[in-house]
């Protein structure tokens, strides 16, 4: 992990003042971070029967599709409205700015899946939640929730049900 954490930028007073992004960005370019990435991304649930993999919309489908692709699972996304072509389930959710909305296809899931949902940073959770709600109400046999990067000081594993089963390969 040393490898991957040297090859995350941080990039001062973004989207806003005060706000110090991780920029995965920069570990996606390099081929041996990316490798490391899905490589051990997989290994956290390689025995577990996993069918299918949500990414969220943007970066959680870079290392959701290389995570599907080596667990021998399907590929879902999780999307802003209006993005996806046919009937969708939707949840909206409170960001610090407002609400926001997310939308999976009705038929993704099914009551024989075995998921894992997987965005690129835990922040405050809101997204996460809202997907997790989402995938849930699908009646799924078991659900994953898994990060590349926790911020651990913004709390967001506190906006998931306590019963989620929670991995970060990164907590700052």
């Amino acid at each position: 992990m040393e490898y991957i954490k040297s090859k995350i930028r941080d990039v001062i007073d973004f989207p806003a003042k005060g706000v110090v992004f991780k920029d995965l960005t920069t570990a996606f370019k390099d081929p041996r971070a990316l490798h490391i990435l899905g490589w051990d991304l997989s290994q956290l649930y390689r025995d577990k029967g996993v069918t299918k993999v949500v990414g969220i919309e943007s970066r959680g489908f870079i290392c959701g599709s290389i995570l599907a692709f080596e667990l021998g699972a399907g590929f879902v996304p999780a999307r802003k409205p209006g993005k996806l072509p046919a009937e969708t389930v939707q949840a909206s959710y409170s960001k610090e700015y407002g609400v926001d909305t997310i939308e999976i296809h009705k038929d993704a899931i099914g009551p024989d899946d075995i998921v894992v949902i997987h965005d690129d940073v835990l922040a405050t959770g809101g997204t996460m939640a809202a997907v997790y709600n989402l995938v849930k109400s699908m009646n799924p046999k078991k659900i994953y929730v898994n990060f590349i990067i926790e911020l651990g000081a913004l709390g967001g594993r506190k906006a998931l049900p306590a019963d989620a089963e929670v991995e970060s390969l990164l907590v700052y």
